[in-house]
């Protein structure tokens, strides 16, 4: 079997954009991934273009001497885009062995631990206070809609939901995002009391809803330094976390606030590959190592649960895409031992569901394991041509 060609698609998918990698092989296999450009990596489409004629005549089944080849030409500028690149190829190709041998992409890895993966709502209420009109909910302008929101997550059997800082400004709250240029606090990062207060009123509003045994994770990204998470954490400990999230580019950072914090601390979304991970593991940084399957593709994200596991460390997927990524997410989290808790985006678009032959089937906070070939879900390349991103 060979590659034979390949195909990038993009289509608008509200505040961002959906894009997909298409891989043909000679034999008429298809396989598909799907990549994430619009936050924080600029011009990815452009270095997969740029690697894939190294792939074509490659055999579609030698994915660990793909990776190899791809790895060792660009091994000057490791990571970034450059390993999100290798990552849709990767993952497009896996998809085209599980096609060709006719087995899903889990049992290519010693086969699946669970049937049903337990899903947390991501961007809970978030989405509804910065996109009503575009996800089609009532929109989120005070902390009583929150607690709204959290009486739904808990009506609609969802084990768990995360949420984003809220300010009320005016009346009216909004996100704190400085961590991506947006709002007041960029780009010092700095907290004060009125943030830490508001960090709590969200996390109480959501408790108020849910109820006591429904968990809830607060998303802070990189919008603090340390001084500032430290603070976050102490302020939302009342509210008996899942975790904490965060982002800092120092092992040793988080490892203090995990030590001090709390709360359960889980990070690790933007790193890439093991040996991002490996400095974070040795200082014992993480009471959960977020990984995202998309970034790292399939196979290094195995290897990186595998290093976590011997720190007796579980994982979770940083999945906050399409549909087609919700299906290589949800293959990861049925392949290893040490899962925790899978991310997924319930308020979104809503042609999201049209984009893909098969939608996932989320009962009583459970995602239902897809069992087809590959990845159990292709792109309706119809539905995505129809929705074409915007300028």
């Amino acid at each position: 079997m060979k590659v034979k060609g390949y195909e990038v698609f993009k289509c608008d998918a509200g505040w961002r954009t959906f894009s997909f990698l298409k891989i043909t092989t000679a034999d008429g296999i298809i396989g598909w991934s799907e990549y994430n450009e619009s936050f924080g990596s600029p011009g990815l489409s452009g270095v997969i273009e740029a690697m894939m004629p190294g792939v074509i005549g490659m055999d579609p089944m030698d994915i660990e001497l793909v990776n190899a080849v791809l790895a060792t030409r660009s091994t000057q500028s490791r990571g970034g885009v450059v390993r999100q690149a290798v990552a849709a190829i990767e993952n497009a190709l896996l998809d085209i062995k599980g096609k060709a041998l006719g087995v899903p992409v889990y049992q290519l890895f010693g086969g699946k631990l669970r049937d049903r993966i337990p899903v947390y709502w991501s961007h809970c209420g978030s989405y509804r206070m910065r996109n009503p009109e575009i996800v089609g909910t009532p929109p989120v302008r005070t902390y009583e809609d929150f607690t709204k929101v959290g009486e739904e997550v808990k009506a609609r059997g969802f084990t768990a939901c995360k949420t984003n800082i809220a300010i009320e400004i005016d009346g009216k709250v909004t996100a704190y995002r400085p961590g991506f240029v947006v709002g007041r606090g960029f780009p010092e990062r700095n907290w004060d009391a009125f943030i830490a207060r508001s960090a709590a009123r969200t996390v109480e509003a959501f408790r108020q809803g849910v109820g006591p045994d429904v968990g809830i994770m607060l998303d802070t990204n990189f919008h603090f330094r340390t001084e500032g998470f430290r603070r976050i954490a102490e302020a939302v400990g009342p509210a008996k976390l899942t975790w904490l999230e965060l982002d800092a580019h120092d092992p040793k950072s988080i490892a203090l606030l995990r030590r001090d914090a709390p709360c359960p601390i889980a990070s690790g979304e933007t790193l890439l590959e093991r040996r991002d991970f490996r400095p974070y593991f040795e200082a014992y940084a993480f009471d959960t190592a977020i990984v995202d399957v998309i970034w790292n593709g399939f196979y290094e994200s195995l290897k990186i649960a595998a290093m976590a596991d011997v720190y007796e460390v579980n994982v979770a997927p940083h999945n906050f895409y399409g549909h087609l990524a919700s299906a290589i997410s949800a293959h990861f989290c049925a392949a290893v031992p040490n899962f925790r808790i899978m991310e997924i985006d319930i308020d979104d678009v809503p042609w999201k569901d049209d984009l893909v032959t098969a939608p996932p089937v989320i009962e009583n906070g459970g995602l239902i394991l897809p069992t087809g070939p590959g990845w159990g879900a292709d792109i309706d390349e119809a539905a995505v041509r129809a929705h074409p991103p915007r300028g």
